[in-house]
C-alpha cells in the first residue's frame, strides 16, 4: 500500500551530509596547503564580511523555512506549501545550507574553494529532479508542475 504523504525529511540529511562533507573536504584541501595557489589575502576582509552574511542569511532561511513556517508539519499533513519563503523558492532549506556551507568556504579567502558550492548544487539538482520533484509532481500534478513554472528550485527570485 503507498503512503498518502511524502517523507518529512526527503532528501535533506542526503544533501546536507553531502554539502557539509564537500566543504570540510574543501577546507581540509587548503588546510594541507594544496590550494595554496588560489588564496586570495588581500580580499581577507571582504571575504569574512561575504561569509559571514551569507552564514547568517543561511541560518535565517532555516529558521523561516522550517521552524516560523513550519514545514514538517504542512508536508505530514499533504500539502504543498507555496505561500511565505516558499514563494520565492521551492526549497528553501536546501538554499539555506548551500549558503551556510559557500559562507564558510567564502570566510577562507582562497578562490580554489569555489568550485565546492558549484559541485554542491549541481549534485543537488541532479537528486532532487530525480527524487523530490517526482514525487510532488505525481502527488499534486498540474498544481506543482505551474508551481515550478513561477518559483526556482534553488535560487530565491522576488517576481515583480
Amino acid at each position: 500500500m503507498k503512503k498518502n504523504t511524502l517523507p518529512v525529511f526527503g532528501v535533506g540529511p542526503i544533501y546536507a551530509v553531502s554539502c557539509l562533507l564537500l566543504t570540510a573536504f574543501g577546507l581540509f584541501l587548503k588546510k594541507k596547503g594544496f590550494l595554496d595557489s588560489g588564496d586570495l589575502p588581500s580580499l581577507k576582509s571582504e571575504a569574512m564580511l561575504i561569509g559571514f552574511m551569507l552564514i547568517f542569511i543561511g541560518v535565517a532561511l532555516w529558521i523561516y523555512a522550517v521552524i516560523i513556517q513550519r514545514i514538517s508539519r504542512e508536508i505530514s499533513s499533504g500539502n504543498l506549501v507555496t505561500i511565505g519563503i516558499y514563494s520565492i523558492v521551492r526549497n528553501p532549506i536546501y538554499f539555506a545550507f548551500l549558503c551556510v556551507c559557500t559562507g564558510v568556504l567564502i570566510t577562507a579567502h582562497n578562490l580554489f574553494l569555489l568550485i565546492f558550492p558549484l559541485v554542491s548544487y549541481i549534485f543537488l539538482t541532479i537528486l532532487m529532479k530525480q527524487t523530490e520533484e517526482k514525487w510532488l509532481l505525481e502527488k499534486f500534478g498540474t498544481e506543482y508542475a505551474e508551481y515550478c513554472k513561477h518559483v526556482n528550485r534553488v535560487i530565491p527570485w522576488f517576481r515583480h
